[in-house]
């Protein structure tokens, strides 16, 4: 199985990542930890280099940071990421997240970075992983108008049925995580949806399947498990194609 999103790099891993990561390996495969900040792309690459063919990074910029920093701080996240792009198996997260957002100047700046990630992707022939909150149909629409980039995951996905069958209609992914094993409209969206799209991931350290406990990427099983159970399939075929989707996608 893979984990094709986490957040590994998260502070809150500090006391215990190295048995994080054991876990995982016992379990899995792989896992793409995708980097949402400066300090996180940094720590992002030093983890796919500590657990080279395990662990491979995205390198990102989460829209909800897109507002909170200064231009100065952007400029110097893209310039690490063209110079670092080689080690990279995608870019991403990027994205809009509209959630509880009225000030269209803030909505401005996140389109604005987020165009210039789809720039990059095009670019670079990179695979985009797309972080879309209560603007999942503006940023379809963004992504259209980059025909040429390879691949577009929809990670975390949870908006409306609709988008999504247009989102895989066009030839993207959407990427579920374990938010499915406790969410009905989610797991609607795994019914409905044809698993040939479809990714699996944790999205640690959020969105834990069992209370009380921090999530992580090991976890990812419980994705797995509960997309089996909703489309009366096998847990081990589900494992094929969703990791042969990731293996296809980010090129490992």
């Amino acid at each position: 199985m893979i984990d094709s999103h986490c957040h590994i790099d998260f502070k809150v891993y500090n006391k215990n990542r190295q048995e994080i990561i054991q876990r995982a390996q016992k379990n899995l495969t792989a896992i793409v930890n995708s980097g949402a900040s400066l300090g996180g792309n940094r720590r992002t690459m030093k983890l796919a280099t500590e657990y080279k063919d395990f662990i491979y990074p995205t390198l990102g910029f989460h829209p909800s940071n897109a507002f909170k920093s200064d231009e100065s701080v952007i400029k110097q996240v893209l310039e690490e990421l063209k110079s670092n792009i080689h080690l990279a198996v995608g870019l991403g997260e990027t994205g809009l997240d509209f959630n509880q957002l009225d000030e269209e100047s803030v909505k401005k700046k996140q389109i604005t970075l987020f165009e210039t990630f789809l720039g990059l992707a095009e670019e670079y022939q990179m695979p985009l992983v797309v972080h879309a909150r209560d603007a999942e149909e503006k940023a379809l629409e963004m992504v259209k108008k980059h025909k040429t980039i390879p691949d577009v995951i929809f990670h975390c996905y949870g908006g409306d049925l609709v988008t999504a069958q247009k989102i895989v209609e066009d030839g993207y992914y959407i990427s579920l995580s374990t938010i499915v094993c406790f969410s009905d409209h989610h797991q609607q969206l795994a019914g409905e949806l044809p698993l040939s799209q479809m990714l699996t991931e944790t999205d640690s350290p959020y969105l834990s399947p069992f209370k009380g406990q921090r999530n992580e990427p090991a976890f990812v099983e419980e994705t797995v498990k509960t997309i089996a159970k909703i489309k009366s399939m096998s847990v081990k075929e589900v494992d094929k194609v969703t990791e042969s989707n990731a293996r296809g996608i980010f090129g490992f």
